[in-house]
């Protein structure tokens, strides 16, 4: 997994190899709004996680996560690092780590 010094650029990556659609975060799905594609934790798998620490203040770091999902769907989820893990189910939390045992 490549490093990046900036989310901008790992966004711009992660776009030329096919992650171009954006997910939301919700408690028990992620969702791409544009599409009308709301994915439960079993249709999507994490391919890449990067995350970024704020240099002077650590409300500033964050992490995107490349998705694939078994529709085909392609996309990044970013998102404040922590922000929603109390709300979060634990079979979401599970599913936003990368399981290099399984593949869509």
């Amino acid at each position: 997994m490549k490093n990046f010094e900036t989310i901008s650029e790992a966004l711009a990556e992660l776009k030329l190899r096919g992650y171009v659609n954006d997910f939301n975060l919700h408690p028990e799905w992620i969702e791409c709004v544009p599409m009308n594609v709301k994915l439960k934790p079993n249709e999507f798998h994490v391919d890449e996680v990067y995350r970024f620490e704020g240099a002077t203040d650590p409300a500033d770091s964050a992490v995107i996560y490349a998705i694939n999902s078994k529709h085909g769907v392609k996309g990044v989820l970013l998102d404040a690092y922590g922000t929603y893990a109390n709300s979060l189910s634990g079979e979401m939390i599970r599913c936003l780590t990368i399981d290099r045992s399984t593949q869509h």
